[in-house]
């Protein structure tokens, strides 16, 4: 008999999914339930009907912000650190209650805008190689990388891009006509996308006002790109459970995915620093904010994190 019959399906798909709802990121105060989720106990029922391990996509980890401000410097740090740590331990979890267990598969997502952030590919493929060290060395063994770096062979980065973006991403006509239509979701990321960029722009030239017109322009470019890597994601790993790391709410396509602690519910590790509490808690937040309240804290002769003093 398999695993997989040994409990009813609606049970271990319910329980799977109970270990991911106490870090939903979503933009709903209101707790949810499994049975909120119809779209993903459809996707992991596709693994536990065969008695297969669970496979998540999540696209993320692109690069660090380019704002000094924000961040420690453009190699992954603590909060990459402590986020990847926190993912393969949810896997683990996984895999005390569903035998065949779970994998995530980190699909970094960086070079498909790194353009439009103005960030560049040499970055990013530091960020990116950085990324699969600190796996490799924190014995991660539930966690797998995706780039494009995996895709349309030895082709340049501009070329990758434009060929990506040319299969799969929607028209800026299309984003706007959504946007006016009121689309909530379209709506929240445009908001949350053009607040990014001109945090991540400190050295522009012009007025604020000049600014936010070339960031709700670079906007529609950061929206349509990111929309064709989940897309590719999806072709390349068709019936994985599909998380993200924007809030979703609960029936939403994608299930979205606190990684730490924040005020913010858009902030990420690489939007932002680590600063470590008294008790060793950690909680995301901008490196000018953290420098004020802690003292930095060297990893490997690396800026790491923030420590408040005991």
């Amino acid at each position: 008999m398999s695993y997989a019959a040994t409990l009813t399906q609606t049970s271990i798909e319910a329980r799977v999914l109970s270990l991911l709802l106490p870090h939903h990121r979503t933009t709903r105060a209101a707790p949810s339930e499994p049975d909120d989720h119809p779209e993903q106990l459809g996707q992991i029922r596709q693994f536990t009907d065969a008695g297969e391990p669970i496979v998540f996509t999540l696209p993320g980890f692109p690069c660090k912000s380019p704002n000094p401000a924000k961040v420690l410097g453009h190699l992954p740090d603590e909060g990459e650190r402590l986020s990847l740590r926190f993912l393969d331990r949810l896997c683990a979890r996984i895999g005390e209650i569903y035998a065949p267990g779970a994998r995530i598969v980190i699909c970094s997502d960086g070079h498909i805008f790194g353009d439009l952030i103005k960030v560049p590919d040499p970055h990013i493929d530091a960020y990116s190689d950085e990324l699969r060290a600190l796996i490799g060395r924190e014995r991660l063994r539930h966690l797998d990388t995706f780039d494009l770096r995996d895709v349309h062979g030895d082709l340049d980065h501009d070329t990758k891009r434009e060929l990506v973006t040319t299969a799969y991403a929607p028209s800026p006509d299309e984003l706007r006509a959504q946007i006016r239509a009121g689309d909530e979701e379209t709506v929240r990321l445009y908001r949350g996308i053009t607040r990014f960029l001109f945090e991540d722009t400190p050295d522009f030239a012009g007025t604020n006002s000049a600014l936010q017109r070339e960031c709700k322009r670079r906007a529609y470019g950061v929206i349509a790109r990111s929309r064709a890597w989940g897309d590719l994601v999806a072709d390349c790993h068709p019936r994985a459970v599909r998380l993200s790391i924007h809030p979703r709410p609960a029936g939403a396509e994608k299930f979205g995915i606190r990684l730490l602690d924040s005020a913010d519910a858009w902030a990420t590790p690489w939007h932002t620093a680590v600063l470590r509490g008294v008790g060793g808690e950690a909680r995301l937040m901008h490196r000018a904010d953290a420098e004020r309240l802690g003292r930095l804290v060297l990893r490997d002769g690396r800026p790491s994190h923030f420590e408040v003093a005991a």
